[in-house]
């Protein structure tokens, strides 16, 4: 190690000292642990027992610098094309390998980070929290306003490449955060179906096909503030009331383009708000236009 590299590490390891000894461990069994975490409750809590960070940006950007102590993890490893749609689910065993490879067992506390200059950066970090939490670990939170906002507040780096103890996971997977198409189709009308794309696709104007017949428009962007980061509880559950009403136990699947701004929302509304009983129908529009016979409504709100 040559010096420089060195006195790097020793800063990083003093700042996880000082994390540490500042606020003590967390304990699996204690800490409610936040569905969205702020740079400065990560600084304080990073180096602790049973806390994972995982940064999902490309390698190039990893190397540059990253939070100390997080691993890396890309975007790319978390989904994969499959039989022609874009974003889908890994299968159980490719998660399994990638969840065991990155260290991770099913009572982890996890917090996802991930760039802030788009809509669809700040919705993937929420979708690789879905699929944690589809593989089982429910603990897993989001950096608000992503590694950005970190280095503007807490302004600490590494560039030293963090090693984990690979293992196998073996948590229990819930199939039921995510729908096939076949189900959806024979849920309209009788659940809540919710389009979370913006509303020029939804009607229509920007995306020929319009919407799933039936479904209400509860765009994921607007979950974000203009500085990237989420909008206050208050405003996302008054949001979520307005167009789902508060009948949080009713059953709400949510699709989009092809799966990253519908997890958003499912994370929103499961981690932030306390809805029960949401799922995500990963195929989203991708899937179903492919079938020109699935009802479809344009230039209409329902």
């Amino acid at each position: 190690m040559t010096l420089m590299r060195r006195r790097e590490f020793l800063r990083d390891s003093a700042i996880v000292t000082l994390a540490v000894s500042a606020l003590g461990p967390i304990s699996a069994r204690s800490l409610d642990f936040p569905a969205v975490v702020s740079p400065d409750w990560l600084s304080q809590n990073v180096g602790s027992p049973g806390l994972a960070v995982l940064d999902i940006r490309s390698a190039e950007q990893y190397k540059k610098g990253h939070i100390p102590g997080a691993v890396h993890a890309p975007v790319s490893s978390w989904a994969v094309s499959r039989d022609g749609l874009s974003v889908e689910l890994p299968t159980e065993s490719a998660l399994r390998e990638l969840l065991g490879r990155l260290g991770l067992k099913p009572e982890a506390r996890v917090v996802v980070v991930n760039r802030n200059e788009t809509d669809f950066n700040r919705a993937d970090a929420m979708r690789v929290a879905w699929t944690c939490m589809t593989a089982g670990i429910e603990n897993t939170a989001v950096l608000d306003g992503g590694h950005n906002r970190w280095v503007k507040e807490i302004k600490s780096v590494s560039t030293l490449d963090t090693s984990v103890q690979p293992g196998v996971y073996e948590g229990k997977m819930n199939g039921s955060l995510a729908v096939p198409k076949s189900y959806v189709l024979n849920r309209i009308g009788k659940s809540l179906i919710v389009d979370t794309r913006l509303p020029e696709d939804y009607f229509g104007i920007a995306s020929k096909p319009g919407h799933i017949k039936g479904a209400v428009n509860l765009p994921a962007p607007w979950i974000f503030a203009g500085d990237g980061t989420i909008r206050k509880e208050e405003d996302l559950r008054a949001m979520a009331v307005g167009v789902l009403g508060s009948n949080s136990s009713k059953e709400v699947i949510l699709y989009c383009g092809v799966g990253g701004f519908a997890a958003a929302w499912w994370f929103v509304l499961t981690r932030v708000l306390g809805y029960r009983n949401a799922k995500v129908y990963d195929g989203s529009i991708e899937e179903w236009v492919k079938d020109p016979t699935s009802p479809v409504s344009r230039y209409t709100w329902n």
